[in-house]
């Protein structure tokens, strides 16, 4: 019985045109069985797998939006039975947001349903599973702006694979888009100009940071106003930055 990682490496190496032989060479498994793993697909996880224990495969899409939405207005919660709620806290004026949250947390976690609980001013999307911990190890005590948050090797392969999402997730939860205005006199007379400009606020230097190694693998410049607050303020810069998030209505 070979485990779903070799099944993985095998499925991989072929479809990227290795031969049946090399693969055999290589990972031990008889030419057969990889005949037979190509013609039948890997079954799914069952609902209570986590793909991260389980030798499992994220959707890196889903997941980079998710960790960006978790790092700006998620948390997780500890119940009975080892089992975790993961919530994401989406202002009621941006029903698209909310979507957007239950559709991520459908694709890393099927099968389970997605709840959306009313609060004063915003819905709360959210998810019970055991195994939230596992995808999201910046986990722990107290707010997230009072303790260390790093991520993993295997989580920054997957937002250098998808950083505009990952910054989408983090835009739509802590940052915003609004016109600022500058006044120059042009023949005498002065005139108003008004341009947009697009602003990401944390009080976590460390998820700060993310933000601005995300943009920085986009191409997009940034520069830091206040400790706490990133401004993307050139107007290709902007356009850029519109690409990745999208309006938040």
């Amino acid at each position: 019985m070979y485990d779903r990682r070799v099944r993985r490496l095998a499925v991989e190496a072929l479809a990227a045109g290795e031969t049946l032989s090399a693969v055999s060479r290589r990972l031990g498994v008889s030419r057969a069985t990889l005949r037979d793993w190509l013609k039948r697909p890997d079954p799914k996880l069952r609902p209570t797998e986590c793909p991260r224990c389980a030798e499992g495969q994220l959707p890196s899409a889903d997941y980079a939006h998710l960790l960006g939405l978790y790092l700006g207005d998620g948390c997780l919660s500890a119940l009975k039975k080892g089992v975790y709620s993961l919530r994401i806290a989406c202002d009621d004026r941006y029903p698209r947001l909310i979507d957007e949250a239950a559709g991520a947390i459908e694709a890393i976690h099927p099968n389970r349903p997605v709840h959306r609980v009313q609060a004063v001013g915003y819905t709360a999307v959210v998810s019970y599973w055991k195994h939230w911990p596992c995808l999201f190890p910046q986990h722990g005590p107290g707010p997230k702006h009072l303790r260390r948050i790093e991520l993993d090797g295997w989580q920054r392969e997957l937002i250098v694979a998808e950083p505009g999402l990952f910054l989408r997730g983090l835009f739509n939860s802590d940052g915003c888009r609004v016109a600022n205005w500058t006044a120059r006199r042009v023949g005498g007379e002065l005139k108003r100009y008004e341009y947009p400009r697009c602003q990401f606020s944390n009080e976590s230097a460390d998820i700060m940071a993310l933000c601005q190694w995300a943009l920085d693998l986009v191409g997009i410049p940034w520069r830091m106003p206040r400790r706490n607050a990133l401004s993307v303020a050139r107007r290709e810069a902007v356009a850029a930055l519109d690409l990745c998030v999208g309006p938040k209505s």
